[in-house]
């Protein structure tokens, strides 16, 4: 038996009675081995003991009825019918374990104890076995569902000490075996009613036996549970040495090791993440002094040569990317240490993004065109929400193709809840089916060949990151005509939400 030793209270999820769970299983399979057992028990049983009474039965009667015919005298060859009947009754009254109706054969003459002179019990294979047999035969047999035993004894002439001659005539009896068949039936009944109150019993048992099983599995679930809800301090306390406790044994050797790696793993991501910031934070010093000098080189290029020129413009433009990707970084880590909050207010949402584009000249020579309906009013951090909108166009415009379309909406989650929709799509080639799914990832590339970018590589993460912090989603795909669309939805309200 195996009991869970946890760190932190877990609450026990409530059972639910599963029709074919394993406990029905359990009783099923315990069951049916009782009915198996209990059946054939009652069934050997009952054969045996009908076997023994039939054969007392039928060894009494058949012993006596020999013994009874070898000490009657017959006179041959019969030629009286009052002589031999009496003989017959007379063998009828001695008739053990109860009376017999005896017959007698001899070639054509008939004759009995009862009142027909041939009985239609006696079969033709017992009058064969009586002819070929000198010490003759018996058969059980029922008639219009009464059973009878038929004895047939053949009557011979000693013609030496160890030889015989049949005289030719045959005495059968034929007995009533009701009382047997009465017995029979009784003990059928016996086995029968012994069996389903030994079903019953074995009900208590099978409970018993499924709730040990059941329990220790119930125990490793709560545990599995309770690791998964990411308390990996949950172990199990290992009893006895039975395949349960080895199971035990191995669910706490691999919760050490998942632990373990966790812990790695969490150790790793946080020296990450601290040396991204501390990069992040140690470069704006000197790229602010590097952009403070590039500015004035840039604005020296003209009076420079040529070479020299395209040179300090370079720089300059470099220097602009990595001054993008430091500020990107200190962003990402902002999100990664959850230290993002939200500043709210209620906003125009078609005036925000109208001032997002002006803001970046991008209405100017109608490469973006926006599809704005007034009066839509929703709770926003306006600085995140002008990163949501600008990376979004941004990136369209350099990997997708002109013109960029800005759409705006309000719907209804399934739930009932709702929403603020934004899509941004473009007229480019789309993104590549096997993109989609990674299209969020920090640094990832679309295109495999292209090394350098405008971009930092995080925009569309930290696009993201914005979203999920209004309590929204994202998603990307392909329009049918052609062309990238992202499709944001934020709740309407908005308000409190913090990372």
């Amino acid at each position: 038996m195996i009991t869970v030793r946890r760190a932190r209270t877990i609450t026990a999820p409530r059972s639910r009675i599963r029709a074919f769970g394993l406990r029905t299983r359990l009783l099923a399979a315990f069951l049916l081995v009782a009915a198996v057992s209990a059946g054939t028990t009652s069934a050997l049983t009952y054969r045996e003991a009908r076997n023994a009474l039939l054969k007392t039965t039928q060894d009494t009667a058949v012993a006596t009825f020999r013994e009874q015919v070898q000490q009657t005298g017959f006179g041959l060859p019969v030629i009286q019918r009052e002589g031999l009947e009496e003989l017959l009754r007379d063998l009828a009254r001695k008739g053990k374990p109860r009376p017999w109706v005896v017959f007698a054969e001899y070639g054509s003459f008939r004759a009995s104890s009862g009142e027909n002179p041939v009985s239609t019990v006696i079969t033709p294979q017992l009058r064969r076995a009586a002819q070929a047999n000198p010490y003759g035969g018996f058969e059980r047999v029922v008639k219009d569902g009464v059973p009878y035993l038929t004895i047939a004894m053949p009557t011979v002439f000693k013609t030496g000490p160890y030889s015989t001659l049949p005289s030719g005539l045959v005495l059968y009896a034929v007995m009533r075996m009701t009382d047997e068949q009465i017995n029979v039936d009784a003990l059928l009944t016996a086995a029968r009613d012994g069996a389903l109150p030994g079903l019953a019993v074995a009900l208590v048992p099978g409970l018993i036996a499924a709730r040990s099983v059941l329990r220790p599995v119930r125990e490793l679930r709560r545990a599995a549970r309770s690791m998964g809800s990411g308390r990996l301090d949950t172990r199990i306390a290992v009893r006895g040495s039975d395949e349960l406790a080895d199971l035990a044994a191995t669910f706490n050797e691999t919760a050490a090791q998942l632990e373990d790696s966790v812990q790695e793993l969490r150790e790793a991501e946080a020296r990450a993440r601290r040396f991204a910031s501390d990069v992040s934070h140690e470069l704006r010093t000197p790229l602010a002094g590097m952009l403070a000098v590039t500015e004035v080189l840039d604005e020296d290029a003209d009076h420079l040569d040529a070479d020299t020129a395209r040179a300090v413009r370079l720089v300059s433009a470099e220097t602009g990317k990595l001054a993008v990707l430091v500020e990107d970084l200190m962003e990402i880590s902002r999100f990664d240490a959850r230290a993002a909050e939200l500043n709210t207010d209620e906003v125009d949402v078609a005036e925000a993004i109208r001032k997002t584009l002006q803001n970046r000249h991008w209405t100017e020579d109608d490469r973006v065109h926006a599809e704005l309906p007034a009066g839509i009013r929703a709770r926003l951090d306006p600085r995140r929400f002008d990163v949501v909108i600008a990376n979004l166009v941004g990136n369209a415009l350099r990997h997708g193709g002109a013109p960029v379309t800005v759409g705006l909406r309000t719907g209804e989650r399934p739930k009932g809840t709702p929403v603020l929709i934004t899509e941004v799509t473009d007229r480019g080639p789309g993104i590549r089916p096997e993109s989609i799914p990674y299209i969020f990832d920090r640094f990832y590339k679309a295109d495999a060949a292209r090394t350098r970018s405008a971009g930092s590589g995080l925009g569309l993460a930290i696009t993201q990151e914005n979203v999920r912090l209004h309590g929204g989603t994202i998603r990307a795909g392909n329009r049918p005509d052609g062309g990238a669309v992202f499709t944001v939805e934020i709740p309407l309200d908005t308000g409190g939400l913090t990372a």
